[in-house]
């Protein structure tokens, strides 16, 4: 259910038809509205004397929800923007806030570790490393593949197929590629 205000007219109304000498289900029944929220408002009316919205508690946000899911927008579209580009950004929309404010905003809003994508470190030396290692083993064992592939790239791959009954792995349905940077050399 969602919850919101009431208009102040309509806690006047209330206010209103409860001095007339209704009572709280009556009110309800006939404004349509639920008994409680009746009850909440006669109770705040007799307390402070009015009906209109009292200021809340607590330190305003510098950045209206307007802003902040801007905010939040233009950093999933750019993930890796440092959060300097990100104030930049804010102050060009006319709202000049911390670096660490805006880090709170994104870990709020579910955005965690913004960093720069890693590369790999690819040196001549390791690129010819890498290289002989794979043409010193395209020739071998169907399950050395793995560990080749494995070796060469920094992943776990692990290949087995869940079909067979046997529990038996079927190396001819997988491929893997061994390549070094964008040229592919063999396929296992």
């Amino acid at each position: 259910m969602v919850r919101k205000e009431l208009p102040e007219h309509q806690r006047d109304l209330i206010i209103q038809t409860y001095q007339s000498g209704e009572g709280y289900k009556r009110i309800s029944k006939s404004l349509n509205i639920p008994w409680n929220t009746v009850k909440t408002v006669i109770i705040k009316w007799r307390k402070h004397g009015t009906t209109v919205t009292l200021p809340r508690t607590g330190r305003p946000s510098k950045i209206d929800d307007k802003t902040r899911r801007k905010l939040v927008r233009e950093a999933a579209k750019r993930p890796t923007a440092t959060l300097k580009e990100l104030q930049e950004f804010l102050a060009s929309t006319s709202c000049a806030v911390h670096v660490t404010t805006i880090s709170h905003l994104l870990h709020m809003s579910g955005l965690w570790g913004r960093v720069a994508r890693r590369k790999p470190y690819l040196s001549k030396k390791n690129i010819q490393a890498q290289l002989n290692f794979a043409k010193r083993h395209l020739k071998s064992h169907k399950c050395m593949c793995t560990v080749v592939a494995a070796s060469c790239f920094g992943l776990f791959f692990f290949s087995w197929n869940w079909g067979l009954s046997q529990g038996g792995r079927n190396y001819e349905q997988f491929q893997i590629p061994v390549s070094v940077g964008t040229k592919p050399l063999a396929f296992c």
